[in-house]
């Protein structure tokens, strides 16, 4: 598989990525033609088919995409900053600290906008994160993958206590519990036109900062030999984590296991170069986000299987596998 061509493989995930999102907008309680949904895409025509794929089914597609893609982007960053294998946006405090922030920008702000929700997730996940690897740092051993997840389960657990207790503080549990409850469904335009250029301002940031990633990830004695400025790196790098989990969180809330799961799967395709790694993420994580979210869709139709749960259910099994494996599924 790492001797076929990276081009070849960047258009074989082109490829899926445009089967996937046809395959989503076309099924669901309402199984709509390729037909009604070229009209939609390009064409003025209308009907009720058409209508539904561009009110209900397109954004909320396009949102799985770009969220799928910022979670897998954000993971494999992790991973290769940390050289950590189990490193996941959900599992390491990002978005548990964008929910609490955006808990509480929704109590003590309550006529916030979306923009004001943006930088409440933005600033809670840098939060998050802070908490997890300065708890994991505390006792000698530096950073290990075991203590950094146990930190992250730890802050997680509690930042999450902290959304409820605001949700039921100021009776806004029913708010709070939906928007972090980890779904797209109620996805609109207007949201996405705030979050995609902020999604699509991170992942073209790691791209020009992949090969010094790359670097990182062998270890910081190779980057700081090879003239690297490690601080300032990791320092760029953080922040690109905190745009695509927070933007994530902001329009979809908790969604956990993605940025684990793809960066490993990619890797078995692209070797450990993040040159390669990070653009075939972007792909296969948003290929993922919309086949799980059409599974979402069409498993119990006319009725929805929550997300997350979705999600879970492929990510857990896959998260003990690597700490079976001690690690050894990532290289």
């Amino acid at each position: 598989m790492k001797n076929i061509p990276f081009v070849l493989k960047l258009v074989i995930g082109i490829l899926l990525s445009i089967t996937a999102f046809a395959v989503a907008l076309s099924l669901g309680a309402a199984d709509i033609s390729l037909r009604d949904i070229w009209n939609a895409l390009f064409s003025s025509q209308t009907n009720d088919d058409i209508l539904i794929i561009r009110e209900n089914r397109l954004p909320r597609e396009v949102g799985a995409f770009f969220v799928g893609a910022a979670l897998a982007v954000a993971g494999a960053i992790m991973q290769g900053m940390t050289r950590n294998p189990l490193a996941d946006p959900g599992l390491l405090g990002l978005t548990a600290g964008a929910n609490a922030a955006l808990a509480a920008a929704m109590a003590f702000v309550p006529q916030a906008n979306y923009i004001v929700i943006i930088i409440a997730c933005f600033i809670g996940a840098a939060v998050g994160a802070g908490l997890v690897f300065g708890i994991g740092s505390l006792r000698l051993g530096g950073l290990s993958p075991v203590k950094v997840v146990l930190a992250g389960a730890a802050v997680s657990a509690l930042l999450y206590a902290v959304s409820e207790a605001i949700g039921l503080s100021f009776k806004l549990s029913k708010q709070v519990s939906a928007w972090t409850a980890g779904g797209l469904v109620g996805v609109n335009w207007t949201q996405l036109k705030l979050v995609i250029p902020i999604i699509l301002a991170g992942i073209i940031l790691s791209l020009f900062l992949s090969h010094q990633l790359t670097l990182l990830s062998l270890s910081d004695e190779v980057a700081v030999g090879l003239g690297q400025k490690t601080f300032a790196i990791k320092a760029l790098l953080f922040l690109v984590t905190i745009l695509l989990a927070g933007a994530s969180v902001a329009l979809v809330g908790n969604m956990t296991f993605i940025g684990l799961m793809i960066p490993h799967i990619v890797r078995f395709f692209a070797g450990t170069d993040y040159r390669y790694i990070l653009p075939l993420s972007f792909f296969a994580g948003g290929t993922f986000m919309l086949l799980a979210d059409t599974a979402a869709r069409t498993i119990n139709a006319p009725y929805e299987t929550p997300l997350v749960a979705i999600v879970a259910a492929l990510g857990l099994p896959f998260f003990l596998l690597i700490v079976h494996r001690g690690g050894r599924a990532y290289s």
